[in-house]
C-alpha cells in the first residue's frame, strides 16, 4: 500500500503527519507548523481544487496542492 499524503485528503477529513517527501520542501513546511506527530485536517478546497486550505497547529494554512502532495500521512 503507498503513503497516503494530505493532498489525498476530503474536506473535513483528519489525519497525523509523519514525515516528508520532499528534503527542500519540508524545510519550509516545518517553519509553518508542519511537524511530525501534528494533527492536520483539510477545511477547504478552492472552486478547481487547488489551493487548499489546511488546519494545523491552531491556524488555517493555504497551499498548493504539489505542495501539500509532499507531507505524506497516516489517516
Amino acid at each position: 500500500m503507498s503513503k497516503r499524503s494530505v493532498a489525498d485528503l476530503k474536506i473535513g477529513e483528519q489525519a497525523t503527519i509523519q514525515s516528508f517527501s520532499d528534503q527542500l520542501m519540508s524545510l519550509k513546511l516545518l517553519e509553518m507548523g508542519c511537524l511530525p506527530g501534528a494533527q492536520i485536517c483539510l477545511t477547504a478546497k478552492a472552486p478547481l481544487g487547488d489551493p487548499i486550505c489546511l488546519k494545523v497547529a491552531g491556524y488555517c494554512l493555504a497551499m498548493r496542492k504539489s505542495e501539500a502532495a509532499t507531507i505524506l500521512i497516516n489517516s
